[in-house]
């Protein structure tokens, strides 16, 4: 049988330690030195340096991949069959062959569950990782920036292929830092569908300057604004702090040519190419690794798999099934899994392998999810049949970094429409996730030091 992953929750700061914080005082330490001594306490056994974040928009359907019920009537069911992994008694879905004989490599969690059916209010709760996020909460991306900054003279984090859709996400959700600040944005690569590494035509234009400006007067300009931040008053603010990060940021990005080699996707082969596929999301992930490899921190690739044969352009929600956009969610369309999930299958297991062979992957984290999952119940929409949105019960996978392979976490009901046992908050996914990438969840992201912490869920210790 495969493995099943008991739930422990993550050692946080002994309640006996906040309760004598009003007498440290006496030892010459302060409340501040006390959350300061907890952030350094991290999980021993994790080694994720950087993170590739897979996000599935749209909301993938768990009872076609992750979760898969056979005994259910076929209304639930669907007409894909259950498929035996490399992990005996662990199935998955038919259209996943090729994960399927990694499974040893990652976990899939079926419990994750919140309350919110609105695609882009849903993104902006998983990119911050709180089910009831503030307007300027930083995502988590801004915020692995922060704690883990890249040592590389390379963009912490870059984002392929931006949101697009009337359910996209609030561009400030994970564009910029938030309330940290825009030092703390990720850059950007893939503005429109067009502008993807598949394409033949495809660069990044990053690295382009306005040619009446040059390198040289760009340098002036930085060295006049911080004269002037040295002058202020308020020179020692987070403000100035963040433009500053920002400022050098974008001169290391314009000065170096290991930065614009790592961007440069012609530079691999095209047989690894081939096997990546060709295709957004495929190319996407192996741009991602060459980034990981170059020093980048963390990755978030939004999961577009591109349009078949004839198709026109109508939206990057590949995983938005519901059969509105007159594509079938078994149909072999861009936007129905016969066409989407054998792409993942290919790309991400090609990315779990290549990792490997370049040992990448005990130091990079591998997460793949959407915003919630879908209906059991197949239903009529407004021009095919698919899966409406469900956020009560849905699944993901995380490999790499740590996480122990081979097994499966958290049980959903025998219709995958509600969790049974071990249910995953998106607090706690989020707190894996930083645990698994050796930073503290318990980490303060505030200017004072101790009011915000990174996150405020529990690791699913069992994961990790």
């Amino acid at each position: 049988m495969h493995t099943t992953l008991n739930h422990h929750a993550a050692t946080s700061v002994p309640r006996r330690k906040v309760l004598q914080a009003g007498g440290i005082g006496t030892l010459g330490l302060t409340l501040a030195d006390l959350v300061q001594a907890d952030q350094n306490r991290v999980n021993r056994h994790a080694s994720a340096r950087s993170c590739i974040f897979i996000h599935q928009y749209g909301g993938l359907s768990q009872l076609d991949s992750w979760d898969m019920k056979p005994y259910a009537p076929r209304e639930i069911r669907g007409p894909y069959r259950a498929i035996e992994t490399a992990t005996p008694g662990f199935q998955v879905g038919e259209l996943m062959p090729q994960l399927a004989r990694l499974s040893e490599k990652y976990a899939v969690i079926r419990s994750m569950t919140h309350n919110m059916s609105q695609h882009d209010k849903a993104n902006s709760m998983l990119l911050a990782g709180r089910t009831k996020p503030a307007t300027e909460d930083p995502s988590f991306g801004a915020i692995v920036t922060k704690l883990r900054p890249s040592t590389a003279r390379i963009p912490p984090h870059v984002w392929l292929q931006k949101f697009g859709g009337g359910a996209a996400p609030p561009d400030h959700t994970y564009l910029t830092g938030g309330k940290l600040g825009m030092g703390y944005a990720p850059m950007l690569i893939g503005v429109n569908h067009d502008d993807n590494p598949a394409a033949a035509d495809f660069r990044v234009r990053a690295f382009d300057t306005n040619r009446d400006v040059s390198l040289q007067r760009l340098e002036r300009r930085w060295d006049l604004s911080r004269r002037l931040q040295t002058l202020s008053g308020t020179g020692a603010t987070s403000e100035f702090e963040s433009l500053n990060l920002y400022q050098q940021q974008s001169f290391d990005l314009l000065h170096s040519k290991d930065t614009k080699t790592a961007f440069d996707i012609n530079k691999e082969r095209a047989s690894l190419r081939d096997r990546y596929g060709r295709n957004p999301l495929g190319q996407n992930l192996l741009l991602a690794r060459r980034l990981i490899e170059a020093g980048v921190r963390l990755v978030s690739v939004v999961a577009w798999t591109g349009l078949a044969a004839g198709e026109k352009f109508v939206s990057v929600e590949t995983w938005d099934m519901h059969g509105n956009a007159d594509v079938g969610i078994f149909e072999d369309g861009w936007n129905g899994l016969p066409f989407a999930l054998p792409r993942t299958d290919q790309a991400v297991a090609t990315l779990l392998q290549d990792l490997e062979g370049r040992g990448l992957l005990d130091s990079t984290l591998v997460v793949l999810v959407g915003e919630f999952g879908r209906t059991p119940a197949i239903s009529k929409g407004a021009k095919r049949i698919g899966r409406d949105h469900w956020p009560q019960c849905y699944s993901a996978m995380v490999a790499g970094g740590g996480i122990q392979g081979g097994g499966v976490y958290g049980e959903s009901d025998d219709r995958a429409a509600y969790v049974k046992s071990s249910p995953v908050t998106l607090e706690d996914f989020t707190a894996t996730m930083f645990a698994a990438m050796n930073i503290n969840p318990a980490s303060r992201i505030s200017p004072d030091g101790f009011t915000v912490p990174a996150s405020i869920g529990d690791p699913v210790a069992a994961l990790l």
